[in-house]
């Protein structure tokens, strides 16, 4: 079976809680995870960083995007459809990684096509089994297109 695993994958957070931060760190380096994981901290860094401009010239593109939907600035669903809506990001997987488990939420995000929606488990270990479960699948498991510019 042919797996991308052999090529670490950019992977860019957008997460404002600095807890969720650490668990998610965490749950990288726990599972051995060789992706790079960036980290922004509002939606406006976010598109900052996907758009390779300001602080963030010359960062990677990311080959997957795991976004809050609570966040300052533009919140997670501008962003989502700020990506989505752009040609040259929509072949991003962008999963929501939230608190939310509101039916409104989860049905928004996918109708901006949002690739995957992950409820974040409040107990470490569900956490951090929940950031494995995405690893296998986004990274191991489906192929994702290479990182254009």
């Amino acid at each position: 079976m042919t797996t991308s695993a052999a090529t670490p994958v950019d992977v860019l957070l957008v997460e404002d809680d600095p807890g969720d931060e650490l668990m998610t760190r965490e749950a990288f380096e726990d599972n051995k995870i060789g992706n790079t994981l960036h980290v922004v901290r509002d939606g406006e860094e976010a598109l900052d960083f996907i758009y390779q401009r300001g602080a963030h010239t010359g960062a990677p593109r990311p080959d997957l995007i795991l976004l809050d939907l609570n966040l300052p600035k533009y919140d997670g669903r501008q962003v989502l459809e700020k990506i989505k809506s752009d040609p040259a990001l929509a072949h991003i997987p962008v999963v929501v990684l939230t608190t939310s488990a509101a039916e409104e939420d989860i049905l928004r995000s996918y109708k901006l096509h949002a690739n995957a929606y992950v409820t974040k488990p409040v107990d470490l270990d569900q956490f951090i089994a929940a950031v494995r479960q995405i690893d296998d699948f986004f990274v191991q498991v489906v192929r994702l297109p290479r990182a254009q510019g």
